[in-house]
């Protein structure tokens, strides 16, 4: 029986080595500069907030309008015309913690998250007030991940150092799609474009990154030639890459 419990104890602990070499990808908010004129994309990126921790749930929605007339019969309704769908929406709350360190990481990860909701410095310049562009990213997940502003953002503290200092902060962030985007298009067909920048982060991948902007993890190779890369394997963080498009997007700064 001891021997038998020993087998299974070393298979667990062999199972949470695997699990725990693998890698758990973080989920992270992309803040990004609102577009330069309209139909383009949004601009260069201001800041990337990672999540501490994965959110346990995600919220998507979509509206749609339908318009109908009054039926002439009782009994009867009458078939529903299509007017347009709205943008996607989506909720999702940020946990933050400092308890560890005591340090003030709560509330310079409120601060960043509360500079998607005023004017870029940039677009005061040119006088023409806009708010950041923002991206929820997580791993290979797509629906979730588009272009959008943040439409609402409430922090919940609740707990704080002897000095008051927060040390933990519930962050709901609501985001509405802006923009057109164009899923599923295939960046080997015709001219490329640089469509936008994206900026490497500890765990990232070409293939990784390819699946969230082509929905084709198999378009790596685009993104390698773009940027001269010979090792996909080897990415460094912090280095800018260029996200090739395809011919007939429109936008600048992309």
């Amino acid at each position: 029986m001891a021997s038998k419990a020993r087998a299974v104890a070393g298979k667990a602990g062999k199972a949470a080595k695997a699990f725990m070499g693998s890698g758990l990808v973080k989920a992270q908010l992309v803040i990004m500069e609102p577009p330069a004129r309209s139909g383009a994309g949004p601009g260069a990126r201001l800041a990337t907030v990672q999540f501490q921790f994965n959110p346990g749930k995600l919220a998507l929605s979509k509206s749609v309008e339908w318009r109908r007339k009054p039926a002439r019969m009782a009994g009867q309704a009458a078939l529903p015309e299509f007017v347009g769908s709205g943008p996607r929406s989506l909720s999702v709350d940020v946990f933050l913690d400092a308890t560890a360190g005591h340090d003030n990481s709560v509330e310079e990860r409120v601060e960043q998250l509360m500079i998607a909701c005023v004017p870029t410095k940039a677009s005061l310049r040119k006088k023409k007030p806009a708010s950041p562009w923002v991206r929820f990213e997580w791993g290979t997940a797509k629906s979730v991940s588009f272009d959008g502003v943040l439409s609402s953002l409430s922090v919940d503290y609740s707990l704080f150092d002897v000095d008051g200092k927060p040390l933990r902060a519930t962050c709901s962030l609501a985001i509405e799609e802006a923009g057109a985007g164009t899923p599923g298009q295939n960046p080997t067909s015709g001219s490329r474009e640089a469509r936008r920048t994206h900026q490497v982060v500890a765990g990232d991948s070409l293939a990784q990154l390819a699946w969230r902007e082509y929905g084709d993890a198999t378009a790596w190779r685009v993104i390698a030639e773009a940027n001269d890369i010979d090792d996909p394997m080897v990415l460094v963080p912090g280095t800018e890459l260029l996200v090739p498009g395809v011919a007939g997007e429109t936008g600048e700064d992309r």
